[in-house]
This record gives C-alpha cells, structure tokens and sequence, in this order.
C-alpha cells in the first residue's frame, strides 16, 4: 500500500441518454472522514450509496462531493386530456343545433385551458436506472482520480519523512557518542565536583557524598531514551514502508520522539549533548507538521 495525503480535487464527467452530469471532489486534512454532499433535487436517495462508496475509499480527510445534473437537450411533447375532449364533444352532441356544426379547429382545441398540456417527456424507469448507474460510475471515475492525486502527494511526503527520520538518528547517534557520556569522563566530572565540595567542607560524609553522587550519575544517564528514539525511528520507517492510512499511528511516534528529546534536554549535562537534543526538538517539529497531512 501506498501512503495518501488527506488533500486533493478531481472532476469526472459522464452522460446517459439526456442526461450530462459532472462530479466534483475535494479534499483537506481531516481527523476523521468528514463527508459533505451535494446532491440535485429529487436525486437525495442516492445519498447512502455514494457516502458507502466513498469510505470504501478513503478512511481520513474533509471531503466535499458535488453532483452537477443537466439535460443535455430539452424536448416537449403535447399530451392530450382525453377525458377533457370526451367531455367538450359530448356537451357539443347534446348542445346540437345551438352551436356551430362545423368540424371543431385545431386552434379552438389548443385555446381550451387543460386540454392540451405541453410538457417535457418523462423519462421511464428503465432510462432513470441506466442514468443512475451512470452517475455512480462517474463517482467512480473521479474517486479513482482523487486517490491518484492523493496518493502522488503521500509518495512526495513519504520521501520528506524518511528524510526527518534519517535525521532523528543521526542525531540520535551524535548524542550516543558524545565524549561526555563515556564512564570515564562521568566518573572525571564527579570525582572534580567531589573533591570541590569535599575541600570546601570537610565535614560532609564522604560516603554519603559518594552515594548520592552515583544516584545522580544514573539518574543523568541516557541510555534509556536513546534505546527508546532508536526504536521510533525503526518504527517510524516501517510504518512509512507499509503504506496505507498510517497518519495517527506516525503522530503518535511523533508525541513519543517529542518526549524523549525533551527528557534529554533536562538530563543533558554537556553543551553538545543539549545542541543535539534541541536540534532533535527542530526535526520532530517539522515530522510531526507533515505528518498532519498524512491519512
């Protein structure tokens, strides 16, 4: 599977008999599939199939879909009120001689209000079938296209967000292998700081010091986080290469990257180190914003 932004439009177009009809789609971020039609006048039945049709599709994303419906070219028929002309003839027999005896006129039949209507054609059941499956193949159509178009955005994404998630580790690694974290440079640093306070006030417990002092070398520690960032990236890049709606998933990696770089900024206790964390803090950002954009 591929991934797909949540942003995109197509257009399809379609006829059946006299019927025109156009679909129009759009698309933008979302949290959930938010679905807005627009349907024409006395088509409102096909609400339930078009709005299946569309989650079979798409799981996220704002999408708006419009149905245009025209008649291609208009044409009338006359229909003649039978009952009406029995009637008109029947009160002529029986009027006779009081009336006129010549043979009635198209003229004065067309004059008669209800007897003559002049209407467009209504279309059977069969004509109104074919056109419906027409607009649903339209849908289709543009669908297909709307994907398409999703999808080429998602691929120019994927590719952003491999390029953060490359950049995460290395900057995972630098703060792995900075000099500060050796056992050797901790235990330097503490056995300074330790004769510092040690020369200052002779009266502290050495033991107690030296104690205390192991407690804030594992508390210091990062080891942890590391672990942890190494493994989102891991994650992050499989979820990248399954495809498919992976949006939440890749924002919660997010929140979880976001997390331990603050932790190793707080930890940090050398200017390299903090760099790499706040540089870490950059990249996550800007993961996580493109990752917005993702189903």
């Amino acid at each position: 599977m591929t991934l797909q932004s949540m942003t995109g439009f197509a257009r399809s177009e379609g006829t059946s008999g006299r019927n025109r009809f156009a679909w129009e789609l759009r698309s933008v971020n979302g949290k959930g599939l938010d679905v807005r039609l627009r349907l024409p006048p006395g088509l409102e039945r096909m609400e339930q199939d078009v709005r299946k049709v569309i989650s079979e599709k798409f799981s996220r994303g704002n999408l708006q879909a419009s149905l245009n419906l025209t008649i291609a070219e208009t044409k009338v028929e006359a229909v003649l009120n039978r009952d009406a002309l029995a009637a008109i003839l029947a009160l002529r027999s029986e009027l006779g001689e009081l009336v006129d005896p010549s043979p009635l006129r198209l003229d004065t039949l067309m004059g008669i209000r209800g007897l003559v209507d002049i209407r467009e054609p209504e279309e059977g059941e069969e004509a109104i079938a074919d056109r419906d499956i027409g607009i649903m193949r339209c849908l289709e159509e543009a669908l297909g296209n709307l994907q398409g178009m999703r999808e080429g955005e998602g691929a120019a994404l994927g590719a952003v967000l491999q390029g953060h998630i490359a950049k995460i580790g290395e900057l995972t690694a630098i703060v792995e292998n900075d000099p500060s974290r050796s056992p050797e440079e901790i235990a330097r640093r503490l056995s300074i700081q330790l004769a510092s306070l040690l020369q200052e006030a002779s009266s502290l417990d050495r033991d107690r010091l030296h104690a205390e002092a192991a407690l804030l070398a594992t508390k210091a520690d990062l080891r942890e986080e590391i672990d942890r960032l190494k493994a989102h990236v891991v994650a992050a890049g499989d979820l990248i290469a399954k495809g498919g709606p992976v949006g939440r998933r890749l924002d919660f990696l997010a929140q979880e990257f976001n997390r331990e770089s603050n932790t190793i900024c707080s930890k940090s206790n050398a200017a390299a180190v903090t760099a790499a964390g706040i540089e870490l803090k950059v990249v996550i950002d800007q993961f996580r914003e493109q990752v917005q954009n993702l189903e």
